[in-house]
């Protein structure tokens, strides 16, 4: 019995271990649509990839308006750029 206690124990472990963390992606878009909710509340919706994909969510009988999200951060990496040398002209 303290055999498979430990068995499980060591299998729960290892999963806890082997697991990444659950992360909830509620801002990884970069649109959301603000909708009005009743009473001055306001809905943040964002889960759109562009402005396109948004505006038939707020236009649609809703009140509210497609808003960049704020708390998107970009994963482009921004071009590199090279390191430009001037060339002097030597005197002779």
């Amino acid at each position: 019995m303290t055999r498979a206690i430990c068995l499980c124990a060591a299998a729960i472990a290892l999963l806890g271990i082997i697991s990444g963390p659950a992360v909830a992606d509620y801002f990884g878009a970069p649109w959301c649509a603000v909708v009005s909710a009743g009473d001055g509340d306001m809905q943040w919706t964002c889960e759109y990839r562009s402005i396109e994909e948004c505006r038939p969510n707020v236009l649609a009988g809703n009140r509210g308006w497609c808003h960049p999200n704020p708390y998107f951060v970009s994963a482009d990496v921004p071009a590199k750029r090279g390191h430009s040398r001037k060339h002097h002209a030597r005197a002779q």
